[in-house]
């Protein structure tokens, strides 16, 4: 049966769950970036949360309303990272046990941050995709709680809680741009824009190396990429997801891919604009604005720094690469 996508009502309530639990992020005007860019832009920083990453809003909102039953089983779900640590904090808090399932190779300051939050780290698979094969096998051996990273209706309420933040600082920003990995951050932000019936377009975000969700917007069918090319991990799927495809697919307004070169120009100029770790993910929505500034409307500009976990060897070879003064 065909998950039923979250309402403006839906969002409303996971605010009222969350209230207490995290603090509204900060939307600023950065005059360096804007005078780089060209635009009156704001960014959304959701690398300010306790995760340093959007995701932390979806895993304590689901997590809050699990069943007596669900949490005594514990809960288990795969991830690169940001959605891994979001559920291991939210477990943490509410006393669940947590198995995150990463691809082999994953982020070790991710794969860190996970187990001291206190989840269960499990290395399996050559990506995101098979790291989910390995989880829904362990879901069965040990009737856990499969909690799936985009097609979790609450997940995507509870994210959404930051597009009711944007929309209430910034009535009608003309444009958002978002990385869409998953999806359920750009999905939270269509379902908040469209319940409050806002004429605001918003734009999804992708890396070249990754692009399956670019090629099913576009085209007839929904395609499965063969591999992953990208560092940005927030970016790293080879699939679409049923819910968030289905929300997105007619939300959207249009979907920007990047080139790995884009993707980490866009980490230096956040650096150097905003004095923000940005991640790969994170960044890409200020390289998508650069890109689209043309097409644009009046009126300010909203990117959405969705995350700000970049290893440390990773951050060096990019500003290495670059200049960052």
């Amino acid at each position: 049966m065909p998950l039923a996508p979250p309402t403006l009502e839906d969002v409303l309530a996971a605010r009222e769950r969350l209230r207490g639990l995290l603090t509204p992020t900060a939307l600023i005007r950065h005059p360096l970036l804007a005078e780089a860019l060209g635009l009156d832009v704001h960014v959304k920083h959701e690398n300010h949360n306790p995760t340093c990453a959007f995701k932390v809003r979806g895993g304590l909102n689901l997590v809050a309303t699990l069943t007596p039953a669900e949490r005594a089983a514990g809960v288990v779900t795969a991830s690169t990272g940001n959605h891994g640590q979001s559920i291991a904090l939210a477990c943490r808090h509410f006393g669940v046990g947590c198995t995150v399932v990463v691809p082999l190779g994953n982020n070790p300051e991710k794969n860190a941050a996970m187990r001291a939050y206190g989840a269960d780290v499990i290395e399996a698979g050559r990506d995101f995709d098979e790291a989910r094969a390995t989880v829904e096998r362990l879901c069965h051996e040990r009737g856990l709680r499969y909690v799936h990273s985009a097609n979790e209706p609450l997940l995507i309420a509870g994210v959404a809680t930051y597009a009711l933040e944007i929309f209430e600082r910034l009535p009608e920003p003309a444009a958002i741009f978002v990385p869409v990995g998953g999806g359920s951050g750009a999905a939270g932000i269509v379902t908040v824009r469209d319940g409050l019936r806002k004429p605001t377009r918003v734009v999804g975000v992708q890396a070249e190396g990754a692009d399956a969700f670019a090629r099913s917007w576009r085209g007839p069918e929904r395609v499965v990429g063969e591999r992953v090319e990208t560092f940005a991990e927030g970016l790293a799927t080879r699939v679409t997801f049923d819910l968030t495809f289905g929300i997105l697919k007619t939300g959207l307004d249009d979907v920007v891919t990047l080139s790995e070169a884009e993707l980490r120009e866009g980490v230096r100029l956040a650096l150097r604009t905003t004095h923000n770790l940005a991640e790969g993910a994170g960044a890409a929505s200020l390289m998508a604005a650069d890109r689209w500034r043309a097409r644009l409307p009046d009126g300010p500009v909203v990117c959405v720094m969705s995350g700000g976990n970049l290893d440390g060897l990773t951050l060096r070879h990019i500003v290495n690469e670059g200049s960052v003064s």
